[in-house]
């Protein structure tokens, strides 16, 4: 299913209807197995150790949302940063919307700078880490596009285009350095669902904004974070290449992906897609023990309420960190503000209430960061299967039922 073409249905609360009175171990009474046995001090920050696990949220604001760039409060910030803390989260995702930071080819805002520069030193004083997004066009189902944008593949292959992006790296790093809880950039949000070109187009910009960002800020660890789609079938990255650098990322929801054609929300095409996920990147890489980076997930099954959505998020998580996957970014922190006209499914994804209550979700998060933050990962000892003999859709998902070995009730 790809994002900008999204249609609402109401099919997605049939596929709770099956399961909606379950509960899992955590909402019935806590992860007590799986710390058993455990040295509590080996728990805590992991820093940029892809060899031990680490919890963080993608951040949504819940005052103003980021449209809270151009109406800068602190005030409930800090009080967003104060909870995310108190839920055991220790680093944050934060977005960047390109066209607020950057209006024109050859001109970056100062002052959105300065906010950047704000959220970063409020975020380090409740030791929370920052991976900065650059960018941002697309967010939550809308696009922010800059006012130089051009039809694709210009963003890849423009040579203008090309100095105004090194010109807002460049003018990032800068003020992230006088930072000490920088983890590095992020290319942006999911930038295929927003621009595209072919795979050899986006693999030679790929690696020369990673040459460039490497140079700028060489102690990050800089990341580009796509959703599936690149993973599932030809899409502006290559599979190779993403998997090739030193952290892959996966973005993982079970609405996206098509996982509800080959069972239920709480089957394992659904529960265990970190999991199979992360075998399909180190398939491509070639490698057992390549560190996986869950950089979003959540289910984004609308009809989902809050012990259902806990249930799914401890099952998702607990088979990832037994499968391998090093470092978990759930989406998001904040439900967002309804006074804002989004597709209602963007509303409720927090672990937080607009409000700032601490949802079911939110405690499981809690309880699952306590629980292995920090602790080193046990990679796999094998490498998974080849790749896909093909790179589509149904071949894809044809390769990682075979790794969950799962058949679809009918097939």
């Amino acid at each position: 299913m790809d994002r900008r073409s999204f249609l609402a249905s109401g099919t997605s609360a049939a596929l709770t209807a099956a399961w909606a009175s379950r509960e899992s171990p955590v909402l019935a009474g806590g992860i007590a197995s799986a710390a058993t046995g455990a040295d509590p001090a080996s728990a805590g920050k992991a820093g940029n150790d892809l060899g031990r696990h680490r919890f963080g949220l993608n951040y949504t604001p819940s005052h103003n949302w980021w449209f809270c760039w151009n109406e800068w409060n602190v005030d409930p910030i800090k009080r967003d940063l104060d909870a995310i803390s108190a839920l055991g989260a220790d680093h944050l995702r934060i977005m960047l919307i390109w066209p607020y930071f950057q209006p024109n080819l050859t001109w970056v805002s100062g002052a959105h700078l300065e906010r950047l520069s704000q959220l970063l030193a409020l975020m380090g004083e409740r030791g929370l880490d920052a991976l900065v997004t650059v960018f941002t066009g697309q967010l939550s189902g809308w696009f922010f596009l800059p006012p130089f944008n051009k039809p694709d593949p210009a963003l890849y292959t423009d040579a203008d285009i090309w100095k105004a992006q090194a010109l807002l790296i460049e003018e990032l790093a800068r003020t992230m350095k006088a930072h000490g809880n920088i983890i590095g950039f992020d290319f942006g949000n999911e930038m295929n669902t927003c621009w595209r070109a072919d795979t050899a187009v986006g693999d030679a910009w790929m690696a020369k904004v990673f040459t460039l960002m490497n140079s700028v800020l060489p102690e990050g660890l800089h990341v580009n974070g796509v959703d599936h789609n690149p993973w599932f079938r030809p899409d502006t990255f290559s599979a190779q290449a993403l998997a090739a650098n030193r952290f892959p990322v996966i973005h993982a929801y079970p609405w996206w992906s098509e996982a509800l054609k080959y069972g239920g929300p709480m089957d394992p095409p659904s529960t265990k897609i970190l999991a199979a996920f992360g075998a399909l990147v180190r398939s491509y890489a070639g490698r057992a023990q390549k560190p996986v980076w869950a950089g979003e997930f959540n289910t984004c099954i609308e009809s989902m309420a809050e012990k259902q959505q806990a249930a799914w998020l401890e099952t998702a998580v607990t088979a990832g960190v037994e499968a391998g996957v090093s470092w978990f970014t759930y989406w998001d922190s904040h439900d967002v503000d309804r006074k804002f006209a989004f597709n209602s499914l963007e509303y409720s994804l927090g672990v937080l209430t607009n409000g700032g209550r601490v949802k079911e979700q939110g405690r499981v998060f809690k309880q699952l960061a306590e629980a292995y933050r920090g602790r080193p990962v046990k990679f796999p000892t094998a490498v998974s299967a080849a790749p896909p003999a093909e790179q589509t859709m149904d071949a894809t998902w044809k390769w990682l039922l075979d790794y969950l070995e799962w058949k679809p009730k009918g097939a």
